[in-house]
């Protein structure tokens, strides 16, 4: 079981009390852009080994979207952060 922190609350509870909300810091593309920017943009997503960075939602307390960096290895949540938040650097990671 997932233990998670919401940045909101100041409370850390099991992953029942959140939904995930697919690939954080994703970027919405102008109307504007051609149909292949577009699938990118619906349909393509990272899948790391290690650190990656999600979007939560505290859908059984405040209701609130926030970040998450998650080890997909370890299955283990390292930091969270409030929505509009730069993404906090993780030791070891990218050369860190």
């Amino acid at each position: 079981m997932l233990l998670i922190h919401c940045p909101y609350c100041d409370e850390t509870l099991p992953e029942a009390e959140f939904t995930y909300a697919g690939e954080a810091h994703i970027v919405r593309p102008d109307p504007s852009v051609s149909d292949e920017t577009w699938r990118d943009f619906l349909y393509i997503r990272s899948n790391p080994k290690g650190p990656h960075a999600e979007r939560w939602r505290h859908a059984h307390g405040c209701a609130r979207y926030f970040n998450a960096i998650r080890d997909t290895v370890s299955d283990r949540v390292l930091v969270t952060y409030k929505a509009g938040e730069p993404r906090p650097a993780i030791a070891g990671e990218h050369g860190q």
